[in-house]
């Protein structure tokens, strides 16, 4: 997502800035779409008149502003209140409560995936996972928003969520204990053999700068040098694209990252390498890039752009598809849209929306027992309703070739575990590190 700068400051200044621009604006759509506008009215007028019950003309409006940006696509919204609230404070990157992040689809909340680290994903929450109740209450037909506020709470207070889980014929209940979700955007560990794994868990404020910081810890707990390192992006879901940016530019020294492209022309934006950070930071240390179905995003930018640069060999599955940009418009102090305002391409000119990233080498995740089920019902981008096409027309088939049983990977969770291998995709890019020592692991 890209960001309107001094949001707060500059939202009064926005709004009256643009009453010219919207009264001329109007006396165009007169012309043009004026009788239906005329239903929209005539609409309200008929709910206020004989609904059965009085309504307020703040729910009708927040209705009809939510109906024309859900009409749109699956990422554009009205925020305001405590939604725009909530927005302000996933970018600041603290929250209480779970610590998923979810989509609506069909009337039900499904989870994308849930947050490393957080009090969700150790309750044993998964990526497409359905939750029906909240403490026994039915949450189907709630709006997403909604069942998100029923969800935060106080830090330390129990949760009981109803799971439909496919591949399992019954649901099941998971109790979470709600948390202070200060997702650590950046989290990192030195392996046997020198090599460092930077997980990212989301793109908030400063996560260039934090991944930095930890090879250069990392340097120093392996007495001045790196043999490998493993950039971890799963279960990410994205964030700010100046962020992606960032990172992207820490292991790139020429060309450029992504391009963006949108209707109007200040949207048609190429960012390039060397305008954040100068240098590869990680020069001459091979890179492995992990990515799954709930990388999505700035993640796809950032494995987008290592991948087409070969700086970096990617690794696991294909990500969510997510190939689109928003932009926080502020309306009102308390008040904004999340717009798509561009799709944006990796530096080959890839469209990742519908598609996601291939990676260069598929790994799944065996030390889950269900994923291969999961794998087969996962949510990307492709599957949410309304969303943007892929203006070169993707076949379904090709996009399923990931959820089909690959012959080189036939082990069991059980047999893993007796191995102590914990995290199989891990595993392989680790080993893959360790063969390819002293060798470039990306393409040339």
């Amino acid at each position: 997502m890209k960001f309107a700068p001094l949001l707060k400051s500059a939202a009064l200044v926005t709004a009256v800035a643009l009453l010219p621009a919207t009264t001329a604006g109007l006396a165009q759509v007169e012309g043009r779409a004026g009788p239906q506008f005329g239903k929209v009215f005539a609409t309200y007028q008929r709910i206020k008149a004989s609904y059965v019950e009085e309504v307020d003309d703040e729910v009708l409006i927040k209705g009809a502003l939510d109906g024309m940006l859900a009409a749109l696509d699956p990422h554009s919204t009205y925020l305001d209140g405590e939604a725009l609230e909530r927005l302000e404070t996933l970018i600041d990157g603290n929250y209480e409560g779970l610590g998923i992040s979810v989509t609506m689809e069909d009337g039900a909340v499904k989870v994308i995936s849930p947050m490393r680290g957080s009090p969700a994903e150790k309750a044993g929450v998964k990526a497409g996972d359905y939750i029906t109740h909240l403490d026994g209450e039915l949450i189907y037909g709630l709006s997403l928003d909604e069942a998100v506020a029923q969800m935060r709470g106080p830090s330390g207070t129990p949760l009981r969520l109803s799971i439909f889980r496919p591949g399992r014929e019954e649901p099941l209940d998971v109790t979470v204990t709600r948390g202070v979700i200060e997702l650590e955007p950046v989290t990192y560990e030195l392996q046997p053999g020198a090599i460092g794994v930077i997980t990212v868990n989301e793109f908030s404020r400063d996560v260039g700068r934090d991944v930095l910081g930890a090879m250069k810890a990392m340097r120093e707990e392996a007495s001045g040098r790196l043999s490998g390192l493993v950039l971890d992006l799963r279960s990410n879901p994205g964030g700010s694209l100046d962020e992606a940016v960032a990172l992207s530019d820490l292991f790139l020294s020429k060309g450029s990252i992504v391009s963006q492209r949108g209707r109007i022309q200040a949207e048609n934006i190429v960012y390039k390498a060397e305008t954040v950070y100068r240098g590869d930071a990680a020069q001459g240390i091979p890179l492995i890039v992990l990515i799954d179905a709930g990388s999505a995003s700035a993640s796809e930018i950032v494995a987008g752009a290592l991948q087409d640069q070969h700086r970096a060999l990617v690794m696991g599955q294909r990500s969510f598809g997510k190939g689109s940009v928003q932009t926080l418009m502020p309306l009102t102090r308390d008040s904004a849209l999340k717009l798509t305002t561009a799709r944006y391409y990796t530096p080959s000119g890839r469209s990742v929306q519908e598609g996601g990233i291939d990676p260069d080498i598929r790994v799944p995740q065996l030390s889950d027992p269900d994923a291969a089920k999961r794998s087969k019902l996962s949510l990307r981008e492709s599957d949410l309703r309304r969303h943007l096409i892929n203006e070169v027309g993707l076949d379904d088939k090709e996009l399923e070739t990931d959820k089909q049983d690959d012959p080189r990977f036939q082990l069991t969770a059980e047999e893993l575990e007796e191995q102590g291998i914990d995290d199989f995709q891990l595993h392989y890019a680790l080993e893959t590190l360790r063969r390819a020592h002293g060798t470039a692991v990306a393409s040339k």
